[in-house]
């Protein structure tokens, strides 16, 4: 009779083995943290004794839970902007707050944390993927967790990494240090096709292909995705980045929404697994994943929680049911995606799509001990049906909670018992959990007292601050300030015609804050469009000063470019009011006096405004330099032949609202 350290005996041992084999009642037996016999408890106990034995009578002893995909150290901005659209919850939150608070001690604790919830519920497994994964490696490697922890490369800096050379640097060290761990296997984590370029991915590839490690990569996760990328390189997001070289390597590609069936034939014969997120993927409104086909197909599709950010949980078997149970409503199937497949999905499917399969995964001799052992003996898993032996699959995933897990083990060490964390301490944890979010509450609501705070955010923004003198005139006709341009008395540097959609959001706060979109058209002399340009523009209704003829000296602009939708910026900045002025503009720009202006000869179309306005501009930045140009621009007037009735007072977007509300 062989010695084992621990005998785990009398549960009904499920194994997630290739023949699915269950013994009830079963054993299994552990030694230098690997097992070394499984099967019906009576055939271990003859062959097998141990220092310790533990009864799991009334429980199912199955291989711990493997989370597919998460961002451990998200667990710190859980619940921090939630029910917002992928963009603006990345963009618009998630990213500053990473920027100001992300750090190795950040991402140590997020960890941590994250691991003690992941282990009360069955996880003895995860792939990750985020910045300082070091840091990450170490609380996981503390805890005594297994994890795929793929250091996250980007081609824009990102809390850990100036540029995605820095990242690709920090990725290659990480590896090389953390290769070889029992319990850590280190990985490439290149964000996303959107996130990278062709020479970053090629890079990964060839890095994860020479140290042999897995890459962890976000794929086709949203339509708008899929469409922006169709647009920029011709072809679909796995097919480019297969030409990258990304597929050559053990790949992990996350979400998965929206493939076409040539694409997952493409993962499938490259071997690449997938993992899915269907919490996620709802929650942020990305879709459904069509797992049912890539089943069908032979994918290895494993099952994620995604960040506790986008979640908000980390328990695997709320996504097992929900895996599970969406299968069965997108195809109008019930026999799609049965139980034993979803268990087999957060199991030894999940190992095969991290590539770690021959560790862990599944109850099978030379694996290594990952266990949770779950309580069947309570209201809410009664009656237990023993005519059919798959019903203890229907039980776990459909009936069974997070809650109902006892005990668990991983390489062999306890992590829980009877419910109690042995390796972590989580009072601590959640202190220090809640003065990180005293810390980021106070970020962010400092931020958002501000619009140009939540400008600068998001954006590369013009700080400094900068005025006009200008003036604006109303015109019967444009035929007489074309006559003066054309006439040669004014020198014309160059000149344009375009189409302008203006924008404004209307905000409450103390500066009365004005946020112009604009859509630029640029035209050519056939009135074609030549370009198409994008700006924002932060204003106050304040001025700073006006001077004879209503010459006004405007208000402080800050200025970025509009890299992103409409949409958007109305859902991040979430305006008290808006407004559209659309307009057609002859821009001319002149030299007068030693001095340059722009002169814009405007006609408001939305809403329509009658005639036609004349203005008359020229930056400044001094009171001296703007007392000027200010006489500068009277004399401009003056050739214009402009009376004083005919100046005009108010902008664009005041002329645009009394139109409105004189025909409501």
């Amino acid at each position: 009779m062989e010695t084992a350290d621990l005998i785990l005996t009398g549960g009904t041992v499920v194994t997630m083995n290739d023949r699915y084999d269950i013994w009830e009642p079963g054993a299994v037996a552990i030694r230098d943290g690997a097992i070394v016999a499984v099967g019906p408890a009576e055939e271990v106990a003859r062959e097998w004794t141990a220092r310790e034995v533990v009864d799991c009578s009334d429980h199912a002893i199955i291989p711990g839970l493997i989370n597919a995909h998460t961002h451990a150290p998200m667990t710190l901005v859980r619940g921090l902007a939630d029910d917002l659209r992928l963009d603006v919850w990345l963009i618009g939150y998630m990213m500053p707050v990473e920027r100001e608070f992300v750090r190795p001690d950040f991402c140590w604790l997020g960890t941590q944390l994250a691991c003690a919830e992941m282990i009360r519920t069955g996880v003895t497994c995860f792939g990750d993927m985020y910045y300082y994964e070091e840091a990450v490696a170490d609380a996981t490697a503390q805890v005594g967790m297994r994890a795929v922890c793929a250091q996250s490369v980007l081609k824009f800096p990102t809390p850990d990494a100036t540029s995605y050379d820095d990242g690709l640097r920090l990725a290659q060290d990480f590896i090389g240090r953390w290769r070889g761990h029992h319990l850590i296997v280190p990985a490439l984590g290149p964000h996303a096709a959107y996130t990278a370029t062709a020479e970053m991915l090629q890079e990964c590839a060839r890095l994860a292909l020479a140290y042999d490690v897995p890459i962890h990569i976000h794929i086709s996760e949203t339509a708008q995705e899929v469409q922006d990328h169709r647009a920029e390189y011709g072809m679909p997001i796995i097919p480019w980045v297969k030409k990258q070289g990304i597929l050559e390597a053990k790949t992990t590609a996350v979400h998965c929404v929206h493939l076409d069936e040539g694409e997952m034939h493409t993962l499938l014969h490259h071997g690449t697994g997938v993992a899915h997120n269907p919490t996620s993927n709802l929650k942020l409104a990305s879709g459904i994943a069509p797992v049912a086909r890539m089943l069908a197909l032979g994918l290895n599709v494993g099952i994620g929680t995604d960040g506790p950010a986008s979640n908000n949980d980390l328990d695997m078997f709320e996504e097992m049911r929900l895996a599970a149970l969406l299968a069965k409503g997108v195809t109008g199937d019930p026999t799609a995606l049965p139980a034993r497949q979803a268990l087999a999905m957060a199991t030894i499917m999940g190992a095969r799509a991290l590539h770690i399969a021959h560790l862990t995964g599944s109850l099978e001799v030379g694996k290594r001990a990952d266990i949770a052992i779950v309580h069947l003996d309570d209201l809410h898993l009664t009656p237990r049906f023993h005519r059919d032996p798959d019903s203890i699959y229907s039980l776990l995933v459909y009936a069974a909670k997070g809650h109902d897990v006892r005990h668990v083990l991983c390489d062999g060490r306890w992590l829980m018992r009877d419910r109690v964390l042995m390796t972590v301490d989580p009072e601590a944890l959640r202190a220090q959990a809640a003065e990180m979010a005293r810390k980021i509450d106070h970020f962010l609501r400092v931020r958002e007292e501000s619009i140009l705070s939540k400008l600068v955010a998001i954006s590369g923004v013009a700080r400094e601050r900068t005025f006009e003198v200008q003036v604006k005139v109303r015109l019967a006709d444009d035929a007489g300030v074309l006559t003066v341009l054309s006439g040669g008395e004014l020198p014309i540097v160059k000149s344009s015609r375009r189409r302008q959609y203006d924008t404004y959001f209307l905000f409450d706060d103390s500066d009365r804050s004005r946020l112009r979109y604009r859509e630029e058209e640029m035209l050519d002399e056939a009135g074609e469009v030549t370009d198409v340009r994008y700006r924002l523009t932060l204003t106050t209704d304040a001025k700073e000063r006006e001077f004879p003829h209503s010459i006004l000296l405007s208000r402080s602009r800050f200025d970025a470019p509009a890299n992103r939708s409409l949409r958007f910026y109305r859902e991040y900045f979430k305006p008290a009011d808006e407004l559209e002025v659309h307009k057609e503009r002859r821009r001319y720009h002149i030299r007068f006096g030693g001095t340059d202006f722009a002169v814009n000869l405007d006609r408001v179309t939305h809403p329509e405004l009658p005639g036609f306005f004349l203005e008359l501009k020229s930056r400044t930045w001094s009171a001296q330099d703007a007392e000027r140009k200010a006489d500068l621009i009277g004399e401009l007037l003056q050739i214009f032949g402009v009376q004083e009735q005919e100046l005009v007072r108010r902008e664009y977007l005041d002329l645009a609202r009394e139109a409105v509300e004189r025909k409501t």
